[in-house]
């Protein structure tokens, strides 16, 4: 053998040693290129995300923080290996023991829990909406723009696969030129949450801000163009009225029709019922331009492509992998963010979906609120957009 070179032989101390030295140098290796996760708020979607983060190659979940002893333990038996569990979300951030946070707890609490991310320098994933009025949505949306790390807003309904590609084929033109286009939520009522939070407009921002904000960014998302009015008509019909929660009746929108002019004339409608859990769809999306119309419908997950001339209609089914489809309840979407929301952390780059995103989607669902409160038509320029 050549000098400076020895022999190891199967079993010999120091062909164990080496087999331990390499096995810890690829721990260490791969830990260093795991991204850290901390989950502030482990409720249902707090779940989901963990439940997504779990599956993603690179990621770990390593942190939990939530005041509720149930949420909390929900978390710990959703993430895999050890996590550190704070009932204080301050002291995961002063931790270092997170690279990203997800911020998943009741809206009317963003605001604040935004200002302490602030403070850092850490990546964050925050939940639609982004915050529950303009004000406070401004003020998060320009403190975004100087935060040292990543920020992205949650609007994973962008990344369902259908609805991904359904907006690749109206922006590559398969309809035409785009004039209409309209999405239909027929569903059920809102869940339960902790301490009920969620029956009272004050806490969520009203239904068309705490729900229906993915369609309104969804609309600046295919359309390409920017709101200039609103009308809406809208009320509380059916769900929630017979509930009483310190005395006080829930005031929650449970339908709504709102229709969107936007800058470049294509005219947007959504069309919103929550106690329609009868329908063979939850989600249906309409593109119609000058030559043909292209419809999206979930969870069949099917495209439906119509021509006019040739007069013809067209069904093509979009998989979604079942590991990932189990991993939540938004068809796939969760997963595909995540992986986008990856890639932009470790590539440095720009988040697909800006705070200034979730500024204007609550701004739409305010104004649409504004429309049906006082019967009338609502510029965005009254929020200043």
């Amino acid at each position: 053998m050549g000098k400076g070179r020895f022999l190891l032989l199967p079993g010999s101390l120091a062909a164990r040693r080496a087999a331990h030295e390499g096995r810890k140098a690829i721990r260490e290796a791969e830990l260093s290129d795991t991204i850290r996760y901390g989950i502030i708020g482990s409720g249902m979607m707090g779940i989901e995300h963990i439940m997504n983060i779990n599956i993603i190659p690179g990621a770990r979940v390593t942190a939990i923080a939530d005041p509720h002893q149930g949420s909390r333990d929900w978390g710990r038996a959703t993430a895999e290996g050890e996590i550190a569990v704070h009932d204080d979300y301050r002291d995961m951030l002063a931790s270092g023991a997170v690279d990203a946070v997800i911020v998943a707890t009741p809206n009317y609490t963003h605001a604040a829990v935004l200002d302490d991310i602030f403070e850092t320098s850490l990546h964050v994933l925050c939940e639609k909406p982004l915050c529950t009025t303009i004000e406070d949505a401004r003020k998060a949306a320009a403190r975004a723009k100087t935060h040292k790390g990543v920020f992205w807003v949650g609007m994973e309904y962008r990344y369902m696969p259908p609805v991904t590609r359904f907006v690749e084929e109206v922006h590559g033109g398969r309809t035409g030129r785009l004039k209409m286009f309209a999405i239909r939520e027929h569903r059920f009522p809102f869940l339960k949450k902790i301490g009920d939070w969620n029956r009272f407009s004050r806490n969520t921002g009203g239904t068309l801000v705490e729900k229906s904000c993915h369609y309104f960014d969804m609309m600046r998302h295919v359309v390409q163009s920017e709101p200039v009015r609103i009308y809406a008509s809208g009320g509380q019909d059916v769900n929630h009225l017979d509930e009483r929660y310190d005395g006080a009746v829930p005031d929650i929108l449970d339908n709504a029709f709102v229709i969107v002019d936007f800058a470049n004339g294509v005219r947007a409608m959504h069309d919103l019922c929550m106690f329609a859990e009868g329908s063979r769809n939850q989600e249906e999306m309409s593109a119609v331009g000058d030559s043909g119309k292209i419809e999206c419908l979930i969870p069949e997950s099917n495209l439906v492509f119509g021509t006019r001339q040739p007069k013809k209609v067209e069904v093509e089914h979009v998989a979604v992998r079942d590991d990932v489809l189990k991993a939540g309840y938004h068809h796939g979407a969760s997963y595909y963010q995540h992986l986008a929301f990856q890639r932009a952390i470790r590539e440095n780059g720009p988040a697909q979906v800006t705070a200034d995103d979730g500024l204007r989607a609550v701004a739409m669902g305010l104004a649409a609120h504004r429309s049906i409160d006082e019967g009338r038509p609502v510029s965005m320029s009254e929020f200043g957009l």
